[in-house]
This record gives structure tokens, sequence and C-alpha cells, in this order.
């Protein structure tokens, strides 16, 4: 059976021994340890908290910017099952043109396409708690709603279906999994300070462990796995600096640089719909299909990225308020006035020509829905993981995070949004009041997704990557990277589900792997 031991009521000094050591409980390292489960292999796991919140434990995340603003801390959750503890749901692939190196978008193309994940997406729906893995497939999503759904209109945008995990908390979920298991052992309250590598740096020895009371413990294996997330990935490579210097798989200084977030921005425009009945549910709201939730997206056609050489994007529509007697409207009065002019302007179009309107139809009665944005990320070099000179409670350098958006990536957001308001006047199902300033400008506040990507990023190239195309970092034989910091480029999608797709590959090439 398998073992949980808390490392703080472990003797000290205690070592530990495995053939595979993971560094790291949330969703990545629990997928690669479940699919190494009741293997011939012992798997270790090395959780820095334990099994709920503890706030001495999660401020071992705090750290500085010395770029845009950016919590640290909030956005990640040290107890096992990691940021799942908070994770929203969102399950949605990548998109083939993600993999692709695309000419206008700089350091862009995965090692390989999306085909290589596809037989993992649909395991990885299985752990995630979602249904079909058919998110691009209109038909099969027309066929299982009320509703019709929209048809095509100017091919700027189309359909594609999100499905929402209930959500899966990796820790809670899969923590019998990992109990009954008998060739797991589970090391929790055990913060890895050093990656201990070889004198001649091509493989690790041991992982370096301290406890927050002072226990230090030394966990040995024959292969390593570092999961601990796209910000502290970096960091754990960057601190194990013993042998290589400046930090274990950053012989060519790309460990932690390419950092990449989803931005998020808000408020830049509203939907205004005089008939709600014109805009299918699913577009506006989760529905339960065959027992899960799921709901349809506004996506850039490839074809419109290729010829207008843009980055990717999505958005999401809720139902945020009515324009209706009796029923205050909390906008501003300018905002309203406009919304109520579009309102008037939209009436007569929806009474038919053989009943001429009537007063009593060209109320300014209707709704309007809220805009959710997401965007990738132009991958670049100076948006980047690196150590500040303040120490942790462990001892240990904090975080200091660099992040930089670019022109590129403002200037594709600017004109998607600009084509969902084309398509929805093309598919004539409302109006879009847009209120954003195309002034060569990212906008005060510009949040993200919680999505920490691209700074241990892939390449078969060491020149231009962290990890190789199975996720090995470069130059050291048994030591490899799972989650999403791995990723070339971002995407728009949430990572989650490509993370644990990843994870379900590499733990294929491990069973498979003499390293």
């Amino acid at each position: 059976m398998s073992r949980f031991d808390d490392a703080r009521e472990l003797p000290d000094r205690s070592r530990v021994e495995a053939d595979i050591a993971i560094i790291g409980g949330g969703a990545a390292g629990i997928t690669v340890a479940r699919s190494l489960a009741n293997t011939k292999l012992r798997v270790c796991v090395v959780e820095g908290g334990g099994l709920s919140y503890d706030a001495a434990s999660q401020a071992l995340y705090e750290g500085e910017n010395a770029g845009i603003e950016y919590p640290l801390a909030v956005n990640r959750m040290r107890f096992l099952g990691g940021s799942s503890n908070h994770w929203g749901g969102y399950c949605v692939p990548l998109q083939p043109i993600d993999f692709e190196a695309r000419d206008w978008l700089p350091y862009s193309g995965w090692p390989f396409g999306r085909e290589e994940l596809d037989p993992y997406y649909g395991r990885a729906c299985e752990v995630v708690q979602v249904g079909s893995p058919r998110f691009d497939d209109p038909a099969y999503w027309d066929e299982r709603t009320p509703d019709p759904l929209l048809p095509p209109g100017t091919g700027r945008m189309r359909s594609r279906f999100v499905q929402f995990s209930p959500p899966t908390h990796f820790g809670t979920r899969y923590r019998a999994d990992l109990e009954k298991a008998r060739n797991i052992r589970v090391l929790l309250n055990a913060n890895v300070v050093n990656i201990a590598a070889k004198p001649n740096g091509r493989k690790v020895s041991h992982l370096d462990v301290r406890t927050l009371t002072g226990r230090r413990l030394t966990v040995k294996a024959k292969r390593f796995v570092l999961a601990v997330g796209g910000l502290e990935n970096p960091r754990l490579l960057l601190l194990s600096d013993g042998v290589v210097k400046p930090g274990l798989g950053n012989h060519n200084d790309l460990v932690g640089r390419f950092f990449m977030e989803h931005p998020h921005v808000s408020g830049f425009g509203e939907i205004v719909l005089a008939d709600l009945k014109r805009m299918p549910p699913i577009y506006r709201e989760r529905l339960n299909i065959e027992g899960r939730l799921a709901q349809a997206a506004f996506v850039p056609s490839s074809q419109f990225l290729r010829e207008r050489r843009l980055l990717n994007a999505v958005f999401m529509l809720g139902l945020a308020g009515y324009y209706k007697a009796g029923v205050p409207v909390y906008l501003s009065a300018e905002k309203t006035a406009s919304h109520r002019d579009m309102l008037r302007a939209a009436r007569p179009f929806l009474i038919d020509s053989h009943h001429p309107a009537r007063p009593e139809d060209l109320t300014d009665e209707g709704v309007w829905l809220g805009i959710g944005s997401a965007c990738e990320q132009v991958p670049n070099p100076d948006s980047r993981v690196g150590l500040a000179t303040e120490l942790d409670a462990l001892g240990l350098r904090k975080i200091r995070l660099d992040w930089r958006l670019s022109e590129q990536g403002r200037r594709s957001l600017v004109e998607h949004m600009r084509s969902l308001a084309l398509e929805l006047g093309a598919l004539g199902v409302g109006r879009m009041v847009l209120d954003v300033q195309d002034d060569g400008r990212w906008p005060e506040v510009v949040g993200g997704g919680s999505h920490h990507m691209g700074t241990t990023r892939m390449s078969d190239d060491p020149n231009s990557g962290v990890v190789d195309r199975n996720c090995r970092v470069h130059g050291v034989d048994n030591l490899w990277v799972a989650g999403s910091s791995v990723f070339p480029t971002s995407g728009a999608a949430n990572p989650t589900l490509t993370i644990v797709a990843l994870a379900l590959r590499l733990a294929d090439h491990l069973r498979g792997s003499k390293a």
C-alpha cells in the first residue's frame, strides 16, 4: 500500500529512495503518478504543502514584480492538488494552428503538431471529468442542444465549445488512488530546495528537502520529474546552481525566459440584444449536456488568423442585465443611453413585414451581455522569471517576475474585438457597443488567468528551448519537466487540459525510458 508521510514527522536527515521522484503534487504531478500506479516502478511524490491550506507554506510563493503588476502568491495554491484547488474548471484543447511555426509570430512552433496530443486529450477529458473531446464539432453540439446553433457569419469568427470540469480538485479526487497504489509514496510538507546534480552536471543525483520546522531530508532516485508550475519550475532550476552555473538546465540562459499569460481585458464592450431568443442559450450560459456543463465561445477562424497575421483569442458571453420597466440598470448614463439607442434601432427589424410596427413594439426593452476575453501572448525572451535578492523562510531567494506584453498582442486583440462586433451584426442577433481605445497602449489594468506558461519551453534545439519534445531537460539525462512551463506558445485556451494531456504522454514515455 502507498504511504503518506508528513516530512515534519520523519527523523532529521532521513533518506528516501525511489525509481522516479516527482517534485510537486498538482494536476501534472498527480497525473504522472497515477499513470505509473501499480507498476514495478517505485514512485515518490514530493509535495511542498500538506493536505490543506497553510498560510506559512503559502507565503513561500511571495516575491516581487519588475514588470506588469502580477499577484504571485494568491493565484497559486501550495497543498496537495496544487492550483487545481481553486481552478475554475475551463477545459478546451489548444488548436492545431497553436502548434505551428507562424512566420508572423516570433519564436512560435512546437516540436510536434496537435495530432501528437489528440489521443491524450481524450484520456485527459476522463481525468478532468468532462465529456467527449469533440470541442470543435458543431454538429455534435447542435444535436444535443435545445436550440439550433448560430450559422457561419463573416468567416472571421467560429464557434468552439468549452466544457467545464466539476472542477476536479486533484488532491481530493485522486488522493484515494495514490493511497491505494502499492508503489507510490507521498511526502507532504517537503520543500525541495535544491535539485542536486552529479559533478559532470549530466545527471541529477538527489533532491535536498527541508521543512519549515527545520528538518532536512534527501530523496534519491533514478529519474526526476519537476512539476511545480510555470513560476516555480524555473525558480527551482535557477536555485539549483551548485554544479551548473547559473542554474540547472540554464547553460543557454533560457530558464525562466518567455513567461506567458493569457491577458484578460474587461470593460471593452457589451452586446445589446432586443430579442434574447436570437442568441441561443449555449452562447450565453452553461448548459447541461449529457451530464456535463458546456458553453459555446467565439474564436477567430484559422483562415482569418493567417490572412490577417494575428494571434489567437477567445470570447465568451454572459447575461449581464435587463432593460425593462422598473428594473434598475447599473451602468453609466452615457452607456445606458447608447444601449437604449441601439435597442430602438434594432427593434423594427424584429417585426414581420406583414405586421407593421406598432408603437408598443418599439420600446427599448431588451438585454445586454457582458464579454470575457483571453488572448494569446507573443513569446518574449525578456518576459521572464528570475530570482530576487530577498530570501524566504527556507533561506531561498524569492521569485522575481518581469511580465511584459507587446504591441503585436494588443493590436491582435483590438482587431478581434472589432471582428466579434461585425460577426454579431452579420448574424443579426444583436449589436456590440465597443469601448476600446486603439491608442497603441494596453489598458492600465491587465489581468491574467493564473496561466503560467513558457518558462521552460520545449524545442528540439537546445539553443532555443530548455526541454526536448519528450520534456527532458537538455543536457540532463534523467530530469523531465511537466506542466505548462514547457509550452512554446500559449494559444488562447485554458492550459489545464493540455497540462494533463502532456503529463499522460510523459508518463507513457517514462515507462519506456531507460535513463
